[in-house]
């Protein structure tokens, strides 16, 4: 009996050495079994292939598969709550874009996450470009004309957005601070409702991603006038941005981040980001993002971190000029 007694204590003992052990040994380890990776979109758009995409390429970089959750809701809140909750072993992850971080913070009373201490940063990944796009009816051809064209009449325009307190509409209020553009905010559950008022005259104006509004442009059913971002977009290179049609310094787009639960180990996120640069940097993926109409972003966790402080007293603005909210 005493000599089971012994035994037992030393195995109560070799069991509490063992668990005292495997942060230290997982964080050197670091991947050992498959990565999770919630998108918090609906499959199926630039966003979700964007996320497959990434994956793909980082469960290759890591040796393990990283696997594609999607959570849509809520702009991105639902998705990053649950990863904000997550345990911080880097092995459920974040694609996560200026609205999770910039935008719902200023138009959500309450949020699954916080937005500043919620996260640990890994790095900006890609922008999606925004357009101000019109109906072929408007007179005006470029930002200049539509500007005189509005002020001459103020109650003709109105502008559509795929939703309200959305990366289009915080666009779209932006670009009215900006150029004295007047026209009426309108917003749709979704590009698809958006740009079909566009096109049959509902609408005016509508502000829309180059993904959702290339198609429409190339195939004449709209017309673009300009680009909100601070570069020409490679889907349309034809179309002028705000800042060269006359207003310098206008810079306004989507982006797309990496992040994981706050407390990720040091080890594990350095890992995780020289793995994301290195993704980042193929030729090939460059060429894969622009193809489905985004520009490749890279930048560090130090670079998403600036970027956050730089946009979020940006959108308080805009919001609280516009009275944004969200639904």
């Amino acid at each position: 009996m005493a000599l089971s007694r012994s035994r037992f204590i030393i195995c109560m003992a070799a069991s509490a050495a063992a668990l005292a052990l495997p942060p230290a040994f997982a964080q050197q380890h670091y991947p050992d079994r498959p990565i999770k990776l919630v998108v918090p979109y609906a499959p199926g758009g630039a966003t979700d292939i964007l996320g497959r995409l990434l994956a793909t390429s980082l469960g290759e970089k890591l040796g393990q598969p990283v696997i594609v959750d999607n959570r849509p809701g809520a702009s991105t809140a639902v998705g990053a709550g649950l990863v904000a909750k997550a345990q911080p072993d880097g092995y459920t992850l974040l694609l996560g874009a200026g609205s999770t971080l910039t935008m719902n913070p200023v138009v959500r009373k309450t949020l699954p996450y916080d937005p500043q201490r919620g996260f640990t940063m890994l790095g900006v990944v890609a922008d999606m470009g925004l357009v101000l796009v019109a109906n072929n009816e408007v007179k005006a051809n470029t930002l200049q004309e539509l500007v005189v064209e509005s002020k001459a009449a103020p109650d003709k325009f109105s502008y559509g957005t795929f939703g309200t307190a959305s990366s289009v509409h915080f666009g779209g209020e932006l670009l009215k601070s900006a150029t004295g553009l007047s026209m009426l905010h309108v917003p749709f559950n979704g590009s698809s409702p958006s740009l079909t008022a566009l096109m049959g005259g509902q609408v005016q104006l509508a502000v829309d991603t180059v993904v959702a509004t290339t198609p429409l442009i190339k195939s004449g059913k709209i017309k673009p006038i300009a680009a909100l971002g601070s570069r020409r977009l490679a889907l349309l290179p034809q179309v002028p941005t705000v800042a060269e049609s006359g207003y310098p310094g206008f810079d306004m787009s989507t982006w797309f981040t990496f992040m994981a639960p706050a407390g990720l180990p040091a080890p594990v996120q350095k890992r995780l980001e020289q793995s994301l640069a290195e993704v980042m940097a193929v030729p090939e993926m460059q060429r894969k993002l622009v193809d489905i109409g985004l520009t490749p972003a890279w930048g560090p966790g130090a670079a998403l971190r600036e970027r956050v402080e730089r946009e979020l007293p940006l959108m308080r603005e805009v919001a609280q000029r516009a009275n944004i909210q969200a639904e």
